[in-house]
């Protein structure tokens, strides 16, 4: 289950196989370093400084063209309480299938994957991440598929922090999308 990393260090450092093995210098001293404790492997081809890193930094370093979004992304601007059970990333259409459990892979277009995306620093790494405005977007595309009161949580959310968010910014994310239209009603009738 995916936890917010509260038992994370400020020294998580990240790595995937190869950069393990380039920093130890060979595969022994990589396998020597793991038996004494100075790095964990999390998984297959990943390694840590830290016995539990943030699943976000982990979920980066994997897969560093993806971006983090939805439920994920939302609970780490603190715009919902719910913690995710998965990590949520959204890759190109024609990216290859994320089959490591703990993810939840959205598809789309190459054009579309770009647009909002921000490296931000959580303290313990550093992740690729959608902005709150596209995020907002993100969530009156998928505003079908979310559960009501999960929904509703997330527009009251945005409700409060309104007044910061970029809101030529929102409608620029919503011009790439064919509902802009339903998405602009959604705005005015729920952000706003």
């Amino acid at each position: 289950m995916y936890v917010c990393a509260i038992i994370c260090t400020m020294k998580d450092v990240v790595l995937t196989y190869e950069s393990a093995l380039e920093k130890a210098g060979s595969r022994g001293a990589l396998e020597t370093k793991v038996r004494s404790g100075g790095l964990f492997k999390i998984g297959r081809g990943i390694y840590s400084s830290s016995e539990h890193p943030d699943p976000l930094v982990v979920a980066h370093v994997l897969y560093p063209d993806a971006v983090i979004t939805m439920d994920s992304a939302l609970a780490s601007y603190g715009l919902t309480d719910v913690p995710p059970d998965k990590v949520h990333l959204a890759t190109a259409r024609d990216a290859t299938r994320i089959s490591r459990p703990g993810y939840r892979q959205y598809f789309m277009e190459r054009e579309l994957l770009d647009p909002g995306a921000v490296e931000r620093d959580i303290g313990h790494g550093i992740i690729r991440i959608y902005d709150r405005e596209r995020l907002l977007v993100e969530v009156m595309r998928r505003q079908a598929t979310l559960p009501l009161d999960y929904y509703r949580e997330i527009i009251a959310s945005y409700r409060r922090i309104s007044e910061d968010l970029d809101i030529r910014l929102v409608e620029d994310y919503m011009a790439l999308f064919k509902r802009q239209d339903a998405m602009f009603g959604i705005l005015q009738r729920e952000v706003l």
